[in-house]
């Protein structure tokens, strides 16, 4: 089959000939249909610092897919051959405080297809049955390819008190533009978004956002929608050191931060100022809630309050992995897909 493969410790992909996964009794083959690109795939293409610690070439890289089942293991009860599906891309081992806890989500012994173990830029992916999600009917394969950044969006806008509330989203990348589309669905009263690319501001307003500015205006947005109190919740998704700081100066005495940007180093904050003195709940997100974010993802999508199909703009075939990668570093793109089959 084809596939996107990371071949050696060094920058770039390949798309090379591989064979074709063999599953095991409890997994499931799928035929990929369509697959999201991520920044998680650009620091693996760029092979940065963090690429270098964690991949151990050669893998096949992707971990956003939807597709059909082609083949069941033997012991699979729920899923059939001709399913419609997309996956949880966290491997999780099931048995240990966490998992059974309900927070398998920080699972310690995670393994992430495309990361720890073979991916989706592929023409087949083998998946454990027990992360296989099935798509609703209605839900073409490119939306059930990005449930994943989608569930990410969810797992930070919903944990948070959003009806009624005045919320900042800083950082208008894919899966900002996804929690925007989520809080106005969920009643937010307010949003205000916060980017220093023009594209990205365009893509948020088209997905609800009431002001879209760039970072020197959030302040100036936020006092006036608040009557000068602050952001109830503010959601920082970018990892922008200076977005952090505004994240905490911005949101209200008593207020929430929920944190899905993850910072490229360490960066220094006066706890006392910024957060203890000011009463702030601080939250990290950690990829999706299994499964309950997946649950409230779904039921949004269903309704048809949420649309995530703007954030789209981009579709391609495998063979432009180095386009893709263009466009997700210059800030041309929203989200950028690749059709596979």
């Amino acid at each position: 089959m084809r596939a996107l493969v990371k071949r050696t410790a060094g920058p770039g992909l390949a798309l090379a000939d591989v064979p074709e996964p063999e599953i095991r009794d409890d997994e499931v083959l799928i035929r990929v249909r369509r697959a999201g690109v991520c920044g998680t795939d650009l620091h693996i293409y760029t092979w940065d610092d963090w690429a270098r610690r964690r991949v151990k070439p050669p893998i096949v890289v992707g971990h956003e897919f939807a597709g059909d089942v082609v083949q069941v293991g033997r012991l699979v009860t729920d899923v059939r051959e001709g399913d419609r599906v997309t996956a949880e891309g966290h491997i999780v081992d099931g048995r240990c405080l966490l998992c059974r806890t309900g927070n398998s989500h920080v699972c310690p012994y995670t393994r992430i297809i495309g990361v720890d173990r073979d991916g989706c830029f592929a023409d087949y992916i083998a998946m454990p049955a027990t992360n296989v999600w099935h798509l609703d009917p209605a839900i073409p394969y490119e939306i059930g390819g990005i449930h994943d950044p989608m569930g990410n969006a969810f797992h930070t806008a919903l944990t948070a008190e959003i009806p009624g509330a005045f919320v900042l989203v800083t950082g208008c990348g894919p899966i900002g533009l996804f929690a925007i589309g989520i809080c106005k669905a969920a009643g937010a009263a307010r949003v205000v978004a916060s980017d220093v690319n023009e594209t990205r501001l365009a893509l948020a307003r088209r997905m609800g956002a009431d002001d879209a500015v760039h970072p020197e205006g959030a302040e100036a947005a936020v006092r006036a929608a608040t009557a000068g109190l602050g952001a109830d919740v503010v959601l920082e998704m970018s990892g922008v050191p200076a977005a952090i700081r505004q994240a905490f100066a911005l949101a209200r005495v008593g207020g929430r931060v929920q944190m899905l940007g993850i910072p490229a180093r360490p960066i220094e904050i006066d706890l006392a100022t910024e957060v203890i003195f000011k009463g702030l709940t601080i939250y990290g997100v950690v990829g999706r809630r299994m499964y309950d974010t997946w649950i409230q993802m779904s039921r949004f999508l269903r309704a048809g309050h949420f649309d995530p199909s703007p954030v789209i703009t981009h579709r391609l075939p495998l063979e432009a992995v180095d386009e893709a990668m263009r466009l997700i570093t210059s800030g041309e793109a929203g989200k950028v897909v690749f059709e596979i089959a």
